[in-house]
């Protein structure tokens, strides 16, 4: 066995979207999606979902008792903004108790300001297709930073803008479920602007905040290392998917496909207190599709379990641009053996275990300024186009009853969180039980919680 591994103050944690989670709010733009038949495969809607809108405090009081040192949540935008400029100050109440209990218990908040989710007043206008939508999201962004600084710091802006663009406007994975390239990069144009210009505007409001945005990035390998066109093909995908991304929200710098940036952002300003990284999977690049190294370990996606990409991407974009890094989503789809999540006919989980402590090992045995961990995620939710049935929660989640049993993994990572570090007989206990499933051939890349790429 390995010996004790320490992870060196590494905040562990688990991250959350607010639309995925909560459930009963029926004024935004995946709802409405949703409620068209054959959009989400298994025919359910985020109505459901975990119901934490009304059991948060049941959900806080379990993250405490695991020692979850920071959690990443959401703010549902429209719920505290339900008509345009208009705004609920019961909603916005309930967001600060939220926050005050895990306050109270010691967990850090991360709070996410747009994750994926739009009002569908919002959508209705164009969404982020139109330049109005920069102000329009800003004026949001300051009603809630300027209610919230007392007992918030830190704070994501946009989660995976480049996933959002694409999985709405080119795969149609989402709302409003168009193919077009021109809206992917007016989408990422407008939402790197609001990005930049709400880094300065929290600043403003509160200076001594954390602010990056997360993004999300993944590997991209060539199908065969000597193809020049497999090689050419990585590349391209990695411009196109994050690296344009990237140099726009963290510097200001705008790649020729998004324009060129309005005079009240400079290229190689900077944009970003921490980097924040959603890592999940990697892909076998050949021309414009994607696949899965045959016989590499996957997960019930059939997306690839490949720790030492974390690394490689992180590398990679603190390489370009230096700072602290925030792995602010990392997690596996790991349905276990249960009959549909029936507990008395199989295990919970197969290898997420394993793919925890793999991805932690990696972070550990780097050199480079990792300083919090935020696994996807604490109880299992309602996943965007798949619907209930990807479990990725460290937490079961009997949807009928909403009732909650702790998997292995989340007593895993409550070990971990206690010893400071990865054991040995925590390994013995949690690991060596575990076998990844592998991939037999040739398939799709998944995208985390969407489409064709991941998260």
């Amino acid at each position: 066995m390995a010996p004790f591994t320490p992870l060196d103050g590494l905040l562990i944690g688990t991250a959350t979207a607010a639309v995925q989670i909560e459930g009963g709010d029926r004024n935004n733009n995946w709802y409405d999606w949703s409620s068209v038949p054959g959009n989400i495969r298994d025919g359910s809607t985020p109505v459901r979902s975990t119901d934490h809108w009304n059991r948060w405090r049941e959900d806080t009081e379990l993250m405490a008792s695991l020692g979850l040192q920071t959690y990443r949540m959401g703010i549902e935008w429209s719920r505290i903004e339900p008509r345009p400029g208009e705004f609920d100050a019961t909603a916005l109440a309930r967001y600060r108790e939220e926050i005050e209990l895990l306050r109270s218990h010691g967990i850090v908040p991360l709070v996410t300001l747009h994750h994926f989710t739009n009002p569908s007043w919002f959508q209705g206008l164009g969404e982020w297709t139109v330049p109005a939508s920069v102000d329009i999201w800003l004026r949001f962004v300051r009603h809630v930073v300027a209610e919230l600084r007392d007992v918030v710091t830190d704070w994501v802006t946009i989660n995976e803008p480049n996933v959002y663009a694409v999985q709405t406007h080119l795969f149609g994975d989402g709302p409003p479920g168009t193919s077009s390239w021109p809206a992917v990069r007016k989408v990422l144009r407008h939402m790197a602007i609001a990005h930049c210009r709400a880094y300065r505007l929290i600043h403003d409001l509160q200076p001594n905040a954390q602010v990056g945005f997360a993004h999300h990035m993944r590997v991209f390998d060539p199908w065969k290392p000597n193809n020049p066109i497999h090689q050419a093909s990585a590349r391209v995908n990695s411009l196109l998917f994050q690296d344009a991304v990237a140099d726009a929200f963290l510097a200001g710098r705008f790649h020729r496909l998004l324009g060129r940036p309005p005079a009240d952002i400079a290229a190689g300003r900077r944009y970003y207190d921490y980097l924040g990284i959603n890592y999940y999977t990697r892909t076998a690049s050949k021309r414009m599709a994607d696949a899965t190294f045959p016989g590499s370990p996957v997960n019930d996606l059939g997306w690839e379990i490949y720790p030492e990409g974390l690394l490689r991407c992180a590398r990679r974009l603190h390489d370009r641009y230096p700072g602290p890094i925030w792995v602010t989503e990392n997690g596996t789809a790991d349905n276990g053996t249960a009959d549909n999540g029936d507990l008395t006919t199989g295990q919970l989980e197969r290898f997420r275990c394993r793919f925890v402590n793999d991805h932690l090992t990696t972070i550990a045995t780097s050199s480079l300024p990792f300083e919090r961990y935020y696994h996807w995620c604490f109880v299992d939710n309602w996943e965007w186009k798949e619907g209930e049935v990807p479990r990725f929660g460290i937490v079961h989640n009997d949807y009928a009853t909403q009732i909650r049993t702790v998997k292995p993994s989340g007593r895993f990572l409550a070990r971990i969180i206690a010893e400071g570090g990865i054991s040995d007989a925590a390994r013995e206990e949690f690991i060596e039980p575990q076998e990844y499933p592998s991939s037999p051939g040739e398939g799709a890349a998944g995208k985390p919680h969407s489409a064709p790429h991941d998260r």
